[in-house]
């Protein structure tokens, strides 16, 4: 049977819909790579959720070290893992290991976090994670960046009343955030999309080299909102279904 990434290759238009649980997936191959997630989350759950998405696209989206022997020669270092149980979802995640990248991360969710967060009213808001690569420009222009892929995760913040409820959410969410999580395993691991692995000159036109033991593709994270929102009506059967178990 034809797989999912052959089946995008085939047709560069393709747009793929994928609805798992309460997270919506849109899938648009074109120039570059475009993904987007849309969650309902409680506001306890939205770094975990952040989290578990980033650093998986990182660990498919990272390599070891280089070192040079010529300029076009090379050994790559070894990556190590971390194993993330989260505390607001049912899930555990892998990381890499490698303490400056996630607190880079860190900064950048705990900022997202706080904008949504900063009052008592429901928030919608959205953040993305951008790999690029550079391109040299004459002096004394700098060099241009061109995405290559972009990744844009959407958060709807609710409030639940009960425990009950509460627990009934992390158990499911955890059900279908595992289930993006093995998707981007099973896809994001091929390398059609990546830029070509690039001589010692021009190493930092596609690595980002300032982590000393993990060598990511060069990256920014941004995001937007927030929008004030309320529970959709998805949200409420959702939870009328599920409280009926």
């Amino acid at each position: 049977m034809e797989s999912m990434v052959d089946a995008i290759l085939s047709s560069p238009q393709t747009c793929i819909r994928q609805n798992l649980g309460h997270l919506f997936l849109k899938l648009e191959v074109g120039t570059g790579e475009l993904e987007g997630y849309h969650a309902e989350v409680l506001g306890r759950q939205i770094e975990e959720v952040a989290h578990s998405i980033f650093h998986t696209l990182l660990l498919y989206r990272s390599v070891g070290k280089f070192t040079y022997k010529k300029e076009d020669k090379f050994s790559v270092g070894a990556l190590g893992f971390v194993d993330v149980d989260c505390d607001f979802i049912d899930l555990t995640y892998v990381r890499l290991e490698s303490q400056e990248l996630d607190q880079h991360l860190k900064r950048e969710i705990d900022a997202f976090r706080d904008a949504l967060r900063m009052n008592d009213a429901p928030q919608s808001g959205q953040i993305s994670l951008e790999f690029y690569q550079k391109k040299r420009a004459r002096w004394p222009f700098q060099a241009e960046c061109i995405p290559w892929e972009v990744w844009t995760l959407k958060l709807d913040v609710i409030t639940l009343n009960s425990e009950h409820e509460r627990n009934a959410y992390r158990q499911s969410l955890g059900m279908a955030l595992g289930e993006k999580v093995m998707y981007i395993a099973d896809n994001v691991s091929h390398h059609q999309y990546v830029p070509h692995t690039p001589s010692q000159r021009d190493l930092d036109l596609i690595f980002d080299t300032g982590y000393p033991t993990v060598q990511p593709y060069l990256f920014r994270i941004s995001h937007q909102g927030p929008t004030t929102t309320t529970v959709s009506n998805t949200m409420r059967k959702f939870l009328k279904d599920t409280l009926m178990l």
